[in-house]
């Protein structure tokens, strides 16, 4: 079988080796020396000024939320173009997600359609990087400044990305990253947020760690979202090869490209003007029309020969079950067009380019 992921991870020694102090320090968790040792390599390499881990994605974004005190029942303005993560977080606050649709080209916030769904309640903007493909940053700043509005990135598809040599961290009230089994880069479960604001990292701090200010004093209610150390350790080993990582998949990438480019009834993801890409994914979207196929025929076609591909995103977040006649998907109307089109193909550092070309056979033997 060949799933649409693979999760990067170190050589076992170098795990162990670096696991090995455990057994003599019995420090498990409660930000131990790992984690902050991990705290500070993420700086660094993420060239954020503050960063702070937690258990997962989701929480980094849940708990950031938090951590701005928007007003109970504000509008978030966002995206269903996203996993199921984003909205939920949006709501699980007793916030309300107002749906802006995405632009057709790179799938990130249509800024053209943001400010004429900005009311009253509008608190906030929490925009998502796409398959690697960054939102435009600078327009969403200025709307942001413009009426007084918090912005959340989530940032989950986007480690490593830079944009005019900034790391992709930097930008918003706070950007939150994924470090998840399936992602560029992981620490088996894990996230982070990325802050400037000391005070927002101390609410942070204390929404993940049940309130706690000091051994004597519970100042707050909160949560429990402590990354452990050996989630860290993990993180710590494959960050030493990230970049060698990165590099392997550039090779996935470029070989679908040449195999793929100029067919008729494929839309293939574009290269962003002044963007170091991490080649997260590789959607495509079929134009049933052109391409004589739809794209479950080709899921199907891949799926008939051990090859699992994934329809990302499908559905809409605001088509789910659990939001059923909340939400009118037809308000998003390329999004949804996307989301019954696109499917991402298998691409991990240690793919073999004979199975890319496997894969791309199968796809053009589909073409009608």
């Amino acid at each position: 079988m060949i799933n649409v992921t693979q999760s990067s991870m170190p050589p076992m020694e170098e795990y162990f080796d670096e696991i090995r102090d455990i057994w003599d320090s019995h420090w498990l968790t409660n930000m131990g020396v790992k984690h902050k040792t991990l705290q500070k390599e993420l700086c660094r390499y993420l060239g954020v000024e503050k960063i702070d881990l937690l258990t997962n994605g989701h929480m980094a974004l849940e708990l950031s939320l938090q951590a701005l005190h928007l007003p109970r029942g504000g509008e978030v303005l966002t995206t269903p173009f996203t996993f199921a993560s984003t909205t939920h977080a949006i709501v699980r606050n007793g916030l309300e997600p107002v749906f802006v649709d995405v632009n057709p080209v790179d799938f990130t916030m249509d800024v053209s359609k943001i400010e004429p769904l900005i009311t009253e309640k509008t608190c906030a903007i929490m925009p998502v990087h796409v398959y690697g493909n960054i939102c435009d940053i600078e327009a969403i700043e200025a709307i942001a400044k413009k009426h007084n509005l918090k912005v959340i990135y989530d940032a989950a598809h986007t480690f490593g990305v830079r944009y005019k040599g900034q790391g992709i961290g930097t930008f918003g009230d706070v950007s939150c990253f994924s470090f998840h089994a399936t992602k560029v880069f992981n620490s088996i479960e894990g996230g982070a947020a990325c802050f400037r604001d000391d005070e927002f990292g101390l609410e942070l701090y204390r929404l993940k760690n049940f309130g706690i200010r000091g051994p004597e004093v519970v100042d707050g209610v909160g949560a429990n979202a402590k990354m452990n150390e050996f989630c860290a350790a993990m993180g710590l080993c494959n960050l030493r090869h990230v970049d060698e990582e990165i590099a392997k998949r550039k090779k996935v990438v470029e070989r679908y490209n040449e195999r793929l480019s100029g067919v008729k009834g494929l839309q293939l993801n574009p290269v962003q003007k002044d963007v170091t890409p991490n080649y997260a994914y590789y959607p495509v979207i079929f134009d049933e029309t052109d391409f004589g196929a739809s794209r479950d025929d080709v899921f199907a076609a891949l799926g008939a020969q051990d090859i699992v591909a994934r329809k990302y995103f499908y559905p809409l977040t605001n088509t789910f079950d659990c939001f059923h006649g909340k939400y009118d998907a037809g308000k998003t109307p390329v999004a949804l067009t996307i989301s019954h089109r696109v499917l991402t193909l298998p691409l991990y550092a240690d793919l073999p380019l004979s199975d890319v070309d496997r894969i791309c056979d199968i796809i053009l033997n589909c073409k009608g």
